[in-house]
């Protein structure tokens, strides 16, 4: 049976790396172009993000009516559902704002090019 938290997992992982592969410039990572392409994927992420949160409820509302979410403490379940919706609805709406936010940036980006003037690697004689 799958794991759908095993999935954004993943997703975490891979966030991760590419934080990591990211930190200094070098190959595949140094020009306007490399930027753009980055923030075209991470746009398109951030737009799955509202969906993937407000997905977390489902098998909580599920367990909640069939009376069998407890509460650590012995609190009160229905009211531990409430603040987690609740919770769960201000981050899908963060998540909606965040992803017009990487769309402006994605947008923002699109005009940046590079002067290849100059540049060995694109010289086509390769003589500068």
């Amino acid at each position: 049976m799958p794991r759908p938290s095993r999935s954004l997992s993943k997703a975490a992982d891979q966030v991760r790396q590419f934080n990591h592969d990211t930190i200094a410039t070098g190959d595949g990572w140094q020009y306007p172009p490399n930027a753009y392409d980055a923030i075209g994927s991470l746009a398109y992420l951030v737009r799955m993000l509202p969906q993937a949160i407000e997905q977390t409820m489902h098998p909580v509302e599920r367990t909640h009516q069939d009376g069998r979410v407890t509460v650590d403490g012995g609190g009160d379940p229905a009211r531990a559902v409430a603040v987690l919706h609740a919770a769960i609805a201000d981050a899908a709406n963060l998540a909606r704002d965040l992803s017009v936010a990487v769309d402006r940036m994605h947008s923002a980006a699109s005009p940046l090019g590079l002067d290849t003037r100059g540049l060995l690697e694109f010289d086509e004689d390769g003589e500068g």
